[in-house]
């Protein structure tokens, strides 16, 4: 489902221009999924894959040559999130701001609810 309205989840520009240099080095068609999975040492973690499938459930935000998929039922974790990409001193990273995380490790790649 490609959105129209308010998208649900909000992905920057500096992520957007990440993705798109990324994705410049994969095969055409190619998108970043970004899912919701059960484990991690909060209890979900947060996973960044590359797909050349869109499925019907997923929710696609795009800019440009960048493209993000989300399914269904990590929409639901990922609610009113912001996806970043931050460049600091302990590396580069794309980064999840999301608001209905309880609590999360302090990599920031798993979270409770």
């Amino acid at each position: 489902m490609n959105i129209t309205a308010a998208p649900p989840i909000t992905v920057t520009d500096r992520a957007f221009r990440r993705i798109a240099d990324v994705l410049a080095t994969e095969p055409s068609g190619t998108m970043l999924r970004v899912a919701v999975k059960g484990g991690g040492c909060s209890g979900f973690q947060y996973v960044f894959e590359m797909d050349t499938a869109q499925n019907a459930d997923d929710v696609r935000l795009a800019q440009g040559s960048a493209a993000v998929l989300i399914d269904e039922t990590s929409l639901q974790f990922l609610d009113q999130s912001t996806i970043d990409f931050v460049d600091d001193l302990i590396g580069q990273s794309f980064k999840i701001t999301n608001p209905n995380a309880t609590s999360s490790c302090g990599c920031g790649t798993s979270f409770a609810l």
